[in-house]
């Protein structure tokens, strides 16, 4: 895990401050947990939905990036969040990012956001630029 976690803090500085932990990371889906902290939260003190886009904008790029051809770079060109449920601080929430297409020009990845419980927070759909 640890070379995951790697790719995610050092492809996404952005990653490490939320405290995304990348716990599989494969061309076909990235899966990570990131723990609801009292900062990532609005108030109530349920996860913020913000926090919870970049979440899955970090496993966006990070499955992008393990599907670009060499010397290419990525970046988000659009996103879209359903938020479904919440999630209280204290909680883990799980982020899996699947591909629904993966172009020359364009990728687009699913991720579902759910508590360790299984109950939907967000359903987010992200397209990446290949640069």
């Amino acid at each position: 895990m640890d070379d995951l976690q790697k790719i995610a803090e050092n492809s996404l500085p952005f990653a490490e401050l939320l405290g995304i932990k990348v716990t599989e990371a494969s061309r076909d889906r990235v899966i990570a947990e990131m723990t609801v902290r009292e900062d990532l939260c609005t108030r109530p003190a349920v996860l913020h939905g913000g926090a919870a886009m970049a979440l899955a904008d970090s496993l966006g790029g990070i499955a992008t990036f393990l599907n670009l051809p060499e010397g290419a770079g990525t970046t988000t060109i659009e996103s879209k969040t359903n938020f479904l449920g919440h999630a209280p601080a204290g909680t883990t929430v799980i982020a899996e990012c699947t591909p629904i297409h993966r172009g020359r020009r364009t990728m687009v990845w699913q991720t579902r956001i759910s508590t360790r419980e299984g109950r939907l927070v967000a359903l987010v759909t992200q397209t990446q630029l290949v640069l």
